[in-house]
């Protein structure tokens, strides 16, 4: 808000005055404000300003009826107006005009000689007075301007001398390296820490230009973004860059380059800012060198051969490559058994033994952790390559190590792969690779093995089933067929033998020779199995209903794993139970490998499912190396001959005299042994009869009939 300053002049008495010349002062005062109002900036309102003239009016009035008559009063009033800034170029005129045309004739009087002369002479005094403190007023403003002028240049000056100062101080005691030059690459200045950085004087530094610092091994985007700068592309960038100290040696910096322009934004001055890094570059690659390399061999590790493997896969020149996937045979009995001191030196003289022997253009031997090494070969032409390392790998690791005392003799498994880097991924490599080391371990250890496509999609498909199966059998995808076991004297059936199918969703119907193994492996075979048990049990006891005492009875394998099931004899006895079915017509199976395995444990369950009526027998006899003098103390009740025997006995015209004499030697030790003979395999009637005429009491197999569904063995039941 502006402050108001009263430069009201008072008058020298209104009681002196006519009222009638009061009322025309009042009156001329009025229309006096009414000229000069907007002819100038007056920090007053309208009334104001309005009284502020009547007050000069009322001076005029007495001076023009003052006597002796003085001039001084018009001089007063115009240095009146100019301090109440009345200072517009129309004031002046407009009021010296109103005071001549107006003044006497709102007072009332007489338009003589003497009052026109009065009149004038105030006329001219305020002019005057008007002009000398216009003047003066002007002149004050001007040295109060001069005077700041001459305080800001002062002070600009003082604050220029203190940053020149400041930006000395701290060029010159700078830690950290800074250096001027001009935009052509001339160098004008540097610092002491600069000097001392790369070992060059002032003078010396000014003989070079900044090309002249290159290094040979600079990374092309530093000079790139230079001349970017120098063409005022980019205000500033940073980059770590080698500098060659006067000593020869080099020094790592950290770089920032800026671009200082003129007034007019042309590029004028380039200042670098350059800070030692040297320390910390080196404890960098020594830290990269940990975290890519084997603290016990000293090879690359996997985060580095992994790195590698990756650089190969984007490098749009590569075409081939091959993994050798090494594992060492036995590591671990020496490792547990001389101690880790000796494992480990073990595998520093592997490792060292790989180096020398593979290392070299194209290839990278590294440790993957334990025992496990990898061989890179980039740029293999074939196979053949990749199988010449491995063969050299092997050779090298035959001679024996001797450590600590001990001679030890190593030897290594070996997966190989090689392909086409085009339509596979580096993970693709590793797994191949991995899946193939374990196939050479499979297959007998100290040899390669190169990756077969085929036999990983088998394996493949083995392991989806095998993740698969738990679930398939919650959700009923498991079914049982039966195969006849037919009595040759009469071919009446006799018995089915419960065989488990699985409806995969995917692979369709699978038998349990691809099942069954799995299910074993994975423990799943003691579930499955109590599963077709009780199926089995449920079925036979249908056909106990339906047939009675001639209904056949259901033989159900037992796995190794059931059989040692200690929950076995329970489970046969519940579902049984559950089902309504007499034992006799149950007979449990077990391979000749697997029974006679109990010959040094207890019999305990066999010999409790034999006393409560369950027919055992044993499935593939004559397959194993059983103990034929310890059959007579097994609790078995039937023997099925294994039907590799019965190859001799196919044909029509004539039989194998080995293969008849080795079935008929069979069914003789088991009629001794007051024990039924089944005769697996049977695919043609003059089997069938050379296998009743030797004495064989049951047959099975596809001459009888294939495995069947329940409502199948209903139709034959029925026509028998």
């Amino acid at each position: 808000m502006t402050e108001r300053v009263d430069h009201r002049v008072a008058a020298p008495g209104r009681s002196n005055l006519d009222p009638a010349v009061q009322a025309g002062a009042e009156s001329f005062a009025r229309t006096w404000a009414t000229a000069v109002i907007g002819s100038s900036y007056v920090p007053m309102t309208r009334a104001e300003v309005a009284e502020h003239l009547q007050a000069l009016t009322e001076v005029l009035v007495h001076a023009l009826h003052a006597s002796p008559f003085r001039t001084a009063p018009g001089y007063e009033i115009g240095a009146r107006l100019v301090e109440a800034h009345f200072t517009g170029t129309d004031t002046l005129g407009r009021t010296v005009q109103l005071l001549g045309d107006d003044l006497l004739a709102e007072l009332g009087v007489p338009r003589d000689e003497l009052m026109r002369s009065r009149l004038a002479a105030l006329q001219g005094a305020l002019s005057a007075g008007y002009a000398r403190a216009l003047r003066e007023r002007t002149l004050a403003e001007q040295e109060a301007i001069r005077a700041a002028v001459l305080d800001a240049r002062d002070q600009a000056e003082a604050a220029l001398r203190a940053s020149e100062a400041r930006f000395r101080a701290m060029f010159t005691e700078a830690a950290i390296g800074i250096g001027i030059a001009d935009i052509e690459g001339r160098i004008l200045d540097v610092n002491q820490a600069l000097q001392d950085m790369l070992g060059f004087s002032v003078e010396e530094m000014r003989q070079y230009n900044i090309r002249d610092l290159m290094h040979p091994e600079d990374g092309s985007n530093v000079w790139r973004l230079y001349d970017q700068l120098t063409a005022g592309e980019c205000d500033h960038y940073r980059a770590e860059k080698r500098f060659r100290r006067a000593d020869g040696e080099q020094v790592w910096t950290h770089l920032t380059l800026s671009l200082v322009r003129d007034d007019h934004g042309e590029p004028q001055y380039q200042v670098a800012m350059i800070e030692d890094v040297t320390d910390r570059h080196l404890l960098q690659n020594r830290l990269r060198y940990q975290a890519l390399h084997d603290p016990l061999t000293g090879l690359p590790n996997r985060a580095l051969f992994l790195e590698r493997l990756g650089r190969v896969f984007n490098n749009r020149h590569s075409r081939r490559a091959g993994l050798c996937y090494l594992d060492l045979d036995g590591f671990k009995v020496i490792n547990d058994s001389l101690g880790h001191d000796i494992g480990d030196r073990l595998l520093v003289e592997v490792g060292r033994r790989l180096d020398l022997s593979v290392s070299g253009e194209g290839k990278l031997v590294a440790r993957m952790g334990g025992d496990e090494f990898v061989i890179l070969v980039e740029g293999s032409r074939d196979t053949g390559d990749i199988i010449a390392v491995a063969d050299r790998v092997l050779r090298e690791l035959e001679s024996p190590i001797r450590i600590g005392g001990h001679e030890l003799t190593v030897s290594a498994s070996i997966g190989i792969v090689e392909r086409a880097l085009s339509g596979t991924t580096a993970a693709d490599l590793m797994r191949d690779a991995d899946i193939t080391l374990y196939w050479a371990k499979a297959d007998g250890k100290s040899r390669w093995a190169l990756y077969d496509p085929e036999r990983n999609a088998k394996e493949v498909a083995r392991f989806t089933l095998s993740a698969t199966m738990p679930a398939a059998l919650e959700r009923d995808e498991f079914y049982v067929d039966y195969q006849p076991l037919v009595r040759l004297e009469d071919s009446t059936v006799v018995g089915v033998e419960a065989l488990v199918r699985w409806q995969h969703p995917e692979f369709g119907r699978l038998a349990p020779d691809r099942f069954i193994e799995l299910a074993e492996e994975t423990g799943l075979i003691v579930p499955l199995g109590r599963w077709v048990l009780r199926k089995a049990c449920e079925q036979a006891r249908r056909w106990f209903e339906a047939f009675g005492d001639s209904a056949p009875f259901v033989s159900v394998n037992l796995a190794v794993r059931q059989s040692r099931d200690p929950e076995l004899v329970r489970d046969v006895k519940r579902i049984l139970d559950e089902c309504a079915l007499p034992p006799n017509h149950l007979q449990l199976e077990l391979t000749e490998s697997a029974i006679m395995g109990t010959a040094d444990e207890p019999l305990e369950a066999l010999r409790a499912l034999s006393d409560m009526g369950v027919r055992i027998a044993i499935d593939d006899f004559g397959t194993g190396y059983s103990n034929l003098a310890y059959l007579k103390h097994l609790p078995v009740h039937e023997l099925k001959i294994a039907g590799s025997f019965m190859e001799g006995l196919r044909a029509a015209d004539e039989e194998d005299a080995v293969d008849a004499q080795i079935v008929s030697t069979l069914v003789q030790l088991a009629h001794a042994l007051q024990l039924g003979v089944t005769a697996e395999g049977v695919e043609t009637p003059a089997q069938a009869k050379r296998l009743h005429r030797i004495g064989c009491d049951t047959g099975q197999g596809w001459f009888f009939a294939k495995p069947m569904k329940p409502e199948d063995i209903d139709e034959l039941l029925n026509r028998s």
